[in-house]
């Protein structure tokens, strides 16, 4: 799979959500749902839920976590999918070299 089959995927999951989604809470969830709606006191449940989409994806991208299953099922990145072009297409393939022979690296 590549970029484009990833758009189109994330086009057609959007359009599949629409503007609600139904979901069964386990007894566990609901249990701190509550709680966290008495302690933050939001003006509507579903604001915590947003949130907790918000953060689940914000995890996601800063532990590499969102990269490794994109690169595992569509060979990209999100950064990539974010540019719209693979690294390959802005780098022209040309991988950076790295450095010949840098021995003195570690020296005092």
């Amino acid at each position: 799979m590549a970029l484009d089959d990833l758009t189109d995927d994330i086009e057609d999951e959007y359009a599949d959500l629409g503007d609600t989604v139904e979901a069964e809470l386990d007894r566990e969830t609901r249990n701190e749902l509550a709680m966290l709606s008495v302690a933050l006191e939001p003006e509507e449940t579903d604001e915590l839920l947003r949130r907790a989409v918000h953060m689940l994806f914000q995890t996601a991208v800063e532990t590499g976590n969102l990269d490794f299953h994109l690169r595992s099922q569509y060979d990209v990145t999100y950064d990539e999918y974010l540019s719209g072009m693979t690294f390959e297409q802005m780098t022209g393939g040309q991988f950076p070299q790295q450095q010949q022979n840098d021995d003195r690296r570690y020296q005092f």
